[in-house]
């Protein structure tokens, strides 16, 4: 988890938006760029061609010193020696999550305070607070958060957090002030024209914004 903390970038990858490139392509140049922390997140894939995907990016985090972790699967994150499972709402639950696999990082998507105590309670190593802003790699009904729902997520939050949800370049500094520290993104690399680059400039933003030493707010009863 120390680890973790410290990527600041936290890529989740998406086959179908990296315009025509393999997800493979995309892990290459991002671990090129220096980015490590990767989310392996298919979901138009088979469950088989989702596994052979997963041994091959598990070859190459492990080459790079990357951390490895897969979207839903826990069978699969398990098989592959992946570092961590992340898993939504209506996935298998963290507690037989922990259970299976007590030294597996866990993380859990939530989207408001109810949902980010509820994942902490049950084991949770990290929560993923979002959506931010309103985004096409994920079908939401619900409300988007903005910077006054993170706040109110975040303030909340015992364990390390991550933002995701539409976010761009131009959002970052203001994430970061609120006590963002792992943004993770899709299309912001997986759509550029050059994602190595992509990956690399979005490194330096995160790294270079000024961070709050304040503690958020807490939420209004």
């Amino acid at each position: 988890m120390a680890r973790f903390e410290h990527a600041g970038l936290y890529l989740v990858t998406s086959q179908a938006l990296s315009t025509g490139r393999t997800t493979l392509d995309i892990v290459k140049a991002a671990l090129d760029a220096g980015v490590t922390l990767i989310q392996l997140r298919e979901k138009e894939m088979s469950l088989r061609d989702y596994a052979a995907l997963a041994e091959q990016v598990r070859d190459l985090t492990a080459a790079a010193g990357a951390l490895l972790i897969v979207n839903d699967r826990v069978d699969v994150a398990l098989a592959v020696g992946a570092d961590g499972v992340h898993l939504g709402q209506d996935d298998f639950p963290i507690p037989l999550a922990r259970r299976l696999s007590p030294d597996l990082i866990i993380g859990a998507s939530t989207h408001n305070v109810e949902e980010a105590l509820r994942a902490q309670d049950e084991g949770a190593s990290y929560i993923n607070i979002g959506p931010i802003y309103p985004t096409g790699t994920k079908h939401w009904e619900g409300a988007f958060l903005g910077f006054e729902g993170l706040r109110r997520v975040a303030a909340v939050a015992r364990v390390p957090f991550t933002v995701m949800g539409g976010i761009k370049e131009s959002h970052i500094p203001e994430l970061v002030r609120n006590g963002a520290r792992t943004i993770a993104l899709v299309t912001a690399v997986t759509a550029a024209p050059d994602p190595a680059a992509a990956a690399q400039g979005l490194l330096a933003v995160i790294r270079q914004a000024p961070k709050t030493t304040s503690t958020p707010s807490p939420p209004r009863v």
